[in-house]
C-alpha cells in the first residue's frame, strides 16, 4: 500500500468512524446508491485503492453471497471504480450527504431480515419485567428487584433446553413466575421472527424510526449474520433491532407492531465476509458497543458481549432453517445482552429515546453504524420495493444474462 493510499485509509477511519479497527484488511462489501441513467443501488467492494461497483458481475448482494466462495469472488471481480473509501464513508455520515455522490445503503437486498430474541440472560430478565409491568415504565424498577430476587442472575450458566433449564422452568411455574419470555430464553426453541420486509432496512447515516405513540423504547445493538440460500453463514454486520418496550410489554402478540415499522431496522455499514482474517470465532467473541448522544446532552453507553450469548449462532441459524427455505438467503439478528435501565428524566422512569438521538453501534471487526432517531411516521417513507428494484436493474442493463 502506498503512503498516499495508507493516509487516505487512515483518514477515512478517523474522519468517518465507520471502518473496522483493522481498516480494509478484511473483505468488506456493501451496497451504495450511485449516480447513473438511472441512478440506483450497486453492490460494492471497499478496497485499499477505492470503492468498486461489482454490479456487472453481481447485480444483487444475494447473488454475491450465493457464490461458492463469496470473499474470493468479491476480491476477484474487477468492478468499476466509483470513488475513494474516504469519500464514500464521509458521504454516508448523518446529515452530510451529497446526493450527487455515492453513499452507503443497508448491505442486504433480496434477503429476508430475521431476528432472534431473548438470547441473553440479562435481556431475558428485562423481557420478563416488561411483561410483568404491562409496558408501564414506572413499574419497572420495583418489579426488577422482585424478579431478580426470585430468578437470580445465574441464568447465563443455563443451557437452553437442558435438564437444568427444565428443572428451573418447573420451579418458576410453581412460584407463578413462568413467562413466555422464559420459555424461549431457557426452553428448547429459540424465538425467531421477521424483523423487516425485504429492502426495507436503512443503512448507516439514515434516520431510524420509533413510533410516535411509544413512550418506552430503546436501541438494541446486535451482530447480524449474512446467510445464503444454502444456509451457509458467509459474513456478518451490525444492526439495530429497535425495541418498543411499552408496546411489546402489553402483549407479546404485539411484537409485529413493536418491531416492524417504517425505518425501524438499521443494518450496516457493510458486510464483512468470512475469509482468512475473519470468521465465526470472531463473531462468537465480538463485543458490540453502543453510544447514544441526545440533543439534550444525555449520553448512554452499553455493550453487547457475544461471548455471553445463550444460544450459539450456528444453532440459531439451524432453528431459522428448521421448517422454512430462504432461496434468496436471510440476515439474522443474533439478539442483545444490552437492556438500558438508566433513568433519563424522572427517577424510576428508565431510559427511552428522544427525537434527535444519535445512535452509534460499533465493534472492532465490523466497524460502526450511525443513525439518528426520528418518528417512523415522519421518517422518509419506504418506496423502493421489489418492483422498483427489479425495474431499476432492468433499466441499468443489469438483468441481461444475470442471475439475481
Amino acid at each position: 500500500m502506498s503512503e498516499t493510499t495508507a493516509a487516505t485509509v487512515a483518514g477515512a477511519a478517523m474522519h468517518a468512524h465507520i471502518l473496522p479497527e483493522d481498516g480494509l484488511a478484511g473483505t468488506l462489501v456493501g451496497r451504495a446508491w450511485v449516480d447513473g441513467s438511472p441512478p440506483g443501488p450497486a453492490v460494492v467492494a471497499l478496497r485499499a485503492d477505492g470503492v468498486y461497483d461489482l454490479s456487472q458481475h453481481y447485480p444483487t448482494m444475494s447473488t454475491l453471497l450465493d457464490t461458492p466462495r463469496p470473499a474470493e469472488a468479491a476480491q476477484a471481480a474487477p468492478g468499476r471504480y466509483l470513488c475513494s473509501v474516504l469519500e464514500l464513508l464521509a458521504n454516508s455520515q448523518p446529515g452530510l450527504r451529497d446526493t450527487a455522490r455515492p453513499w452507503l445503503l443497508a448491505p442486504c437486498d433480496l434477503q429476508v431480515v430475521k431476528a432472534a430474541g431473548v438470547t441473553f440472560a440479562a435481556s431475558l430478565i428485562e423481557r420478563v419485567i416488561e411483561e410483568q409491568a404491562r409496558g408501564d415504565a414506572s413499574r419497572a424498577q420495583g418489579l426488577r428487584s422482585q424478579v431478580i430476587g426470585l430468578i437470580g442472575d445465574s441464568l447465563a450458566d443455563i443451557r437452553p433446553g437442558s435438564e437444568q433449564a427444565m428443572a428451573l422452568k418447573a420451579l418458576l411455574q410453581h412460584k407463578g413466575l413462568w413467562s413466555q419470555y422464559l420459555e424461549v430464553g431457557i426452553g428448547p426453541d429459540a424465538e425467531v421472527f421477521t424483523k423487516a420486509p425485504v429492502l426495507a432496512s436503512v443503512g448507516t447515516g439514515e434516520d431510524i424510526g420509533i413510533r410516535a405513540d411509544s413512550a418506552w423504547n430503546n436501541p438494541e445493538p446486535e451482530v447480524v449474520l449474512a446467510v445464503n440460500s444454502r444456509g451457509d453463514i458467509v459474513g456478518a454486520t451490525l444492526g439495530n433491532d429497535v425495541n418498543l418496550r411499552d408496546i411489546e410489554g402489553r402483549s407479546a402478540l404485539l411484537l409485529g407492531k413493536a418491531k416492524d415499522n417504517n425505518a425501524s431496522c438499521a443494518i450496516g455499514p457493510f458486510i464483512r465476509l468470512f475469509d482468512a482474517s475473519f470468521g465465526l470465532d470472531q463473531v462468537r467473541s465480538e463485543t458490540v458497543h453502543l453510544h447514544v448522544a441526545g440533543a439534550d446532552g444525555f449520553e448512554l453507553r452499553g455493550i453487547n458481549t457475544m461471548a455471553s450469548i445463550s444460544r450459539d449462532p450456528v444453532d440459531l441459524v439451524a432453528q431459522t432453517l428448521a421448517a422454512h427455505q430462504y432461496p434468496d438467503g436471510f440476515m439474522l439478528f443474533l439478539g442483545t445482552l444490552f437492556a438500558p435501565i438508566e433513568d433519563r428524566d424522572q427517577p424510576g422512569s428508565g431510559f427511552t429515546h428522544k427525537l434527535g438521538d444519535v445512535v452509534t453501534i460499533h465493534s472492532a471487526w465490523l466497524g460502526a453504524l450511525h443513525n439518528t432517531v426520528t418518528h417512523s411516521e415522519t421518517a422518509p417513507p419506504w418506496r423502493f420495493g421489489l418492483r422498483a428494484f427489479i425495474a431499476n436493474l432492468a433499466a441499468r442493463g443489469l438483468l441481461r444474462n444475470a442471475v439475481l
